[in-house]
C-alpha cells in the first residue's frame, strides 16, 4: 500500500511529518524507531523547504516477501520534475504487522485539528525523553553502584597489596631466621668437633698445635699461641693488646676503628702489626689467664657472632690446656715415684729373677700395680706382687706406702701369710676406702720348697724341670683393706731345682669378654712352652717370650706386670744389672723394663 503527499508549503510539509508518524504508529513500529524516522524526515524536509519547489513524499508499506515475519515501511522523498537539482532520499523502517486502510494517513483539514495533530506528534519524542530519563537514573545508579565496587576492588586491592607485602616480609623474616639458625647450627658444629679434637689428647703441645688448624682458615688468617709458663723470659715481642690480655684476662681488639665486637675492649692499632686489626683473646684457667690467642681476620673483620665463636674455643681451649697441664704434672710425679719404688732386683745363688712392667696405654698411664724382692734376715728371699685399686697419683702414693710397710713388717721376720695379715691390718686402718690385692712368696736357700699366700690376687704358676705346670690356687685370703677380720693362710709347694714360679698382675691374664680364667690358662701353656734350657740360660728372653702371645689380644686398658723366679740347676749365682733409661727405650715395643716404669 502507497499514500503519496505533494509539498511545495510549510503546511504540506507538516501534513506529511504527521501522516508519517500516524501511519508508522498504526503499523507498529517502535517508538524510538518511529521517533528517528520522523525526526530524520523532519530534517530532509526543513531542508527541501529552505531549497523551494515542489516536492513528493510516498509512504509505501510492503508486507514480508516470503510472507513469513515482519514488513517494512519506506519513506521516499522525491524533487518533482527534477526541480531544485536535489537527489532524492529514502528510508526504511520494520514494521510489526501491516494494516490495510488509508485512515491513519489522513491528515484533517481544519487549522484547529491540524495544529493538535502537529503538536501531539512530538508526544513519541516526549516518551523518549521519559524513557532517557528513567535509563539516566538507572546509569545512574549503576555509575554510583560501580564506583562503590570500584571503593570495594581498591580497598581489596590495597588490603591484597599490604597482605603481600606482610607475606613478603614474613617471608623475608623466615629466610634470615634459617639463615640464622644454619650459622648457628654451623658455629655450634664447630664448636663441638673443636672441644672434641682439643680434648682428645691430654699432651698441651699437642693441643696447642691443633688451634692453628681448627681456626685457619674458617675464622682466621693466622694464629699465634702465647703460652705464659713456656716464654721462659725470652722477652719476645708480643703486641700491647696480647698483653693487656693476659693482664686483664679480656678480649682485647686492636685496630684503626672500632670493632664493636660484644664483651672485647678496643684499643689502637698495633706497632707490630699496623696494617690490620688484631683480636688477642685470653686462654682461661681456674685462677689466671694460661695464655693469650691472637688472630687476623681471615677478610676485613670478624662479625659479633665470630668473636662469640671464638671466646667460646678460647675458653674451651684453655680448660683442655689446663687440664692436660695437670694431667703431665701428675703424670710426671707418679711415674718418678714408681720408677724409684720399681728399685733393683737382688742377685741370689741358685735364683734367677726377671721382672717386667708395661703401664696402661690409657688415662694417666701409672697405676698401682707393683713388684718387690728383698732378703730376709735369716737368708730368706721374699718376692712381692702386688696391685693397688685405681690409677693415678693416689694409686701410686699408696702403692709406697704398701712396700715400704711390708719391708718394715719382712724385717721382723715372718711367712708371707703373717705379712698379708699385717698388711692388710694396715691398709684398712690407713686407707678405708682403698683395696690392694698381693701374692708373696718366700724362698730359703735351704728348703726345697716355696712358701707362698695370695690375698685376692691371682694366683701363681709353677712350672717343673719335666715341663708340668701347675696353678698355685689353694685358698686365698680376701682383699685386703676390705672391712673384714682375717687371718691369711700360708701354702707350700716342692721347688725342685730347674722350676719356675710365675707372680703377675690381672692386666696380664684378664679381658673384659672373657674374665680370668682363660687368661690364666694362656699364660701357663705359655710357661710350659718354655724349654727348661732356656729358661736357665736366658730368663729374661723367657719373660718376652712369654708377654708377647699373653699382650696379642690386650688393649693395655690396665697395667701389666710379670716376675719370673727361676730355681737353677746349680748353685751358680745369676745376676741381673738395673737397665738405664736409654736401654730401656731401646727395647723392642710390649717388652717394658726391668726395674723402672717406662713414660710411654
Amino acid at each position: 500500500m502507497t499514500h503519496s503527499w505533494k509539498i511545495s508549503t510549510v503546511d504540506d510539509a507538516a501534513r506529511a511529518r504527521i501522516a508519517a508518524a500516524r501511519l508508522a504508529a498504526a503499523h507498529g513500529v517502535p517508538t524510538v524507531e518511529r521517533t528517528r524516522l520522523v525526526t530524520a524526515l523532519s530534517a530532509r524536509l526543513r531542508q527541501c523547504l529552505v531549497k523551494g519547489g515542489s516536492w513528493t513524499m510516498t509512504l509505501n508499506v510492503a508486507p514480508p516477501a516470503d510472507g513469513d515475519g515482519p514488513g517494512s515501511l519506506t519513506v521516499t522523498l522525491s524533487a518533482r520534475g527534477g526541480s531544485a537539482g536535489a537527489p532524492g532520499w529514502q528510508e526504511s523502517v520494520a514494521v510489526a504487522e501491516p494494516v490495510s486502510g488509508s485512515d491513519a494517513a489522513r491528515v484533517p483539514r481544519d487549522r484547529r485539528a491540524f495544529a493538535d495533530a502537529l503538536l501531539s506528534a512530538d508526544e513519541d519524542t516526549a516518551q523518549i525523553l521519559d524513557r532517557l530519563g528513567e535509563r539516566e537514573q538507572l546509569v545512574a545508579f549503576h555509575r554510583e553502584e560501580l564506583h562503590q565496587t570500584n571503593q570495594g576492588v581498591l580497598a581489596l586491592h590495597a588490603e591484597l597489596d599490604a597482605a603481600g607485602r606482610a607475606q613478603r616480609e614474613l617471608f623475608a623474616a623466615e629466610r634470615a631466621a634459617r639463615t640464622e639458625a644454619e650459622s648457628a647450627r654451623h658455629r655450634l658444629t664447630f664448636l663441638a668437633d673443636a672441644s672434641a679434637a682439643l680434648t682428645a689428647s691430654l699432651n698441651h703441645e699437642e693441643i696447642l698445635s691443633r688451634l692453628p688448624r681448627l681456626l685457619v682458615p674458617a675464622y682466621a688468617r693466622s694464629v699465634d699461641v702465647w703460652l705464659l709458663a713456656d716464654d721462659d723470659g725470652r722477652r719476645t715481642p708480643r703486641p700491647a693488646a696480647a698483653v693487656t690480655a693476659a693482664r686483664t684476662g679480656r678480649p682485647q681488639y686492636a685496630a684503626d676503628h672500632p670493632g664493636g665486637l660484644p664483651g672485647v675492649d678496643d684499643l689502637p692499632p698495633s706497632a707490630l702489626h699496623p696494617d690490620g686489626p688484631l683480636l688477642c683473646i685470653p686462654l682461661p684457667s681456674r685462677h689466671a689467664p694460661l695464655g693469650v690467642l691472637t688472630l687476623t681476620p681471615p677478610q676485613e673483620r670478624w662479625s659479633a657472632d665470630d668473636a662469640v665463636t671464638l671466646i667460646e674455643l678460647a675458653r674451651r681451649a684453655g680448660t683442655a690446656i689446663d687440664h692436660a697441664q695437670r694431667f703431665e704434672h701428675n703424670r710426671d710425679i707418679a711415674e718418678t715415684l714408681q720408677r724409684a719404688l720399681l728399685t733393683d732386683l737382688p742377685t741370689t745363688p741358685g735364683l734367677s729373677l726377671a721382672a717386667r712392667y708395661l703401664p696402661a696405654t690409657h688415662g694417666l698411664n701409672v697405676g698401682g700395680d707393683w713388684y718387690d724382692a728383698f732378703r730376709q734376715p735369716d737368708g730368706g728371699l721374699v718376692v712381692v706382687m702386688g696391685d693397688v685399686t685405681g690409677h693415678g697419683l693416689r694409686a701410686a702414693v699408696m702403692m709406697s706406702q704398701l712396700r715400704t710397710a711390708l719391708r718394715a713388717y719382712a724385717v721382723d721376720g715372718g711367712t708371707p701369710g703373717r705379712l698379708l695379715t699385717r698388711l692388710h691390718v694396715f691398709l684398712h686402718h690407713l686407707q678405708p676406702d682403698l683395696y690392694a690385692t698381693a701374692a708373696i712368696a718366700r724362698f730359703h736357700p735351704d728348703e726345697p720348697t716355696v712358701t707362698w699366700a695370695a690375698a685376692g690376687h691371682p694366683p701363681p704358676v709353677l712350672r717343673t724341670p719335666d715341663g708340668a705346670v701347675r696353678v698355685l690356687d689353694d685358698k686365698p685370703g680376701a682383699m685386703l683393706g676390705i672391712p673384714l677380720d682375717q687371718e691369711i693362710r700360708d701354702h707350700t709347694a716342692e721347688l725342685p731345682r730347674g722350676s719356675t714360679l710365675a707372680l703377675y698382675t690381672d692386666g696380664l691374664v684378664e679381658r673384659r669378654a672373657q674374665g680370668i680364667d682363660p687368661g690364666i690358662h694362656r699364660l701357663a701353656e705359655a710357661l710350659a712352652a718354655q724349654r727348661a734350657a732356656d729358661l736357665g740360660r736366658d730368663l729374661e728372653g723367657a719373660a718376652d717370650r712369654i708377654l708377647k702371645p699373653m699382650l696379642r689380644d690386650s688393649q693395655r686398658d690396665d697395667d701389666v706386670c710379670l716376675l719370673l723366679c727361676h730355681v737353677g740347676a746349680t748353685d751358680a749365682a745369676v745376676t741381673l744389672p738395673r737397665q738405664s733409661t736409654a736401654s730401656a727405650a731401646a727395647r723392642a715395643p710390649g717388652q717394658g723394663v726391668q726395674g723402672a716404669a717406662p713414660r710411654p
